[in-house]
């Protein structure tokens, strides 16, 4: 068994993503980019907030991002996550399982500090990670570097070669194997095949994950 496991949130914990990628495909397309909430997943997706604004410069030229877009589309995005975020199927079940086992837990994520509040809340997760939680603003680098995972394992008083991260995005991937950890890549959307490459096992439903990590499932009800 694991000495961790560190989850990402976005797709692992909280089933997000479409919202995330619909909001900022809507703010970027403002800008005189019109891009597709399709398209916008497939260039940012797993990516800090932070390294979107200088792409779409790159794409629109200097001064086209105003000083004021990421507070705005974070502020955005924490109210839409207070009505609209919910627990990705299974999850809560495979936490169940593993805090039973006694495995501490954190998460890290790409997100900035509000966001990720607020989807641990609207979870129900907050106690389950308190002191273990990893945004943006608590690193120096996102992901993929390896920094947040390394801290989260740290957190949790273990080594990262004795930790095993949970991921959806190649971007988070990149940054657990980087930090030393094992990657279990929850797949979807086809994304199996490029986690593999990014150096994940990847798995297909939450319900996997206690047997991945050699647990028993809690049984249900």
């Amino acid at each position: 068994m694991p000495k961790a496991v560190l989850f990402d949130c976005d797709g692992v914990l909280a089933d997000t993503e479409a919202l995330h990628d619909r909001i900022m495909a809507e703010e970027i397309s403002r800008l005189g980019w019109e891009i597709t909430p399709e398209e916008g997943a497939r260039l940012f997706r797993g990516l800090a907030w932070e390294a979107i604004g200088p792409q779409v410069e790159q794409r629109l030229g200097p001064g086209s991002v105003p000083a004021d877009f990421l507070p705005q589309l974070i502020a955005r995005v924490v109210r839409a996550l207070e009505d609209e975020a919910q627990p990705v199927h299974g999850v809560l079940a495979a936490l169940e399982t593993i805090v039973a086992a006694g495995i501490p837990v954190a998460v890290a994520s790409n997100s900035s500090r509000p966001e990720l509040a607020t989807k641990l809340r609207r979870l129900g997760l907050v106690e389950t990670f308190r002191g273990r939680t990893f945004s943006v603003n608590d690193v120096e680098r996102p992901k993929p570097a390896p920094d947040m995972y390394r801290a989260a394992a740290a957190a949790c008083g273990a080594d990262p070669q004795d930790c095993v991260v949970v991921e959806d995005s190649i971007a988070g991937a990149r940054a657990g194997i980087a930090a030393g950890c094992r990657v279990l890549g929850f797949a979807h959307e086809g994304s199996a095949a490029a986690l593999r490459a990014a150096g994940a096992e990847p798995f297909f439903a939450m319900a996997e994950l206690p047997g991945l990590l050699g647990l028993t499932p809690v049984p249900a009800g």
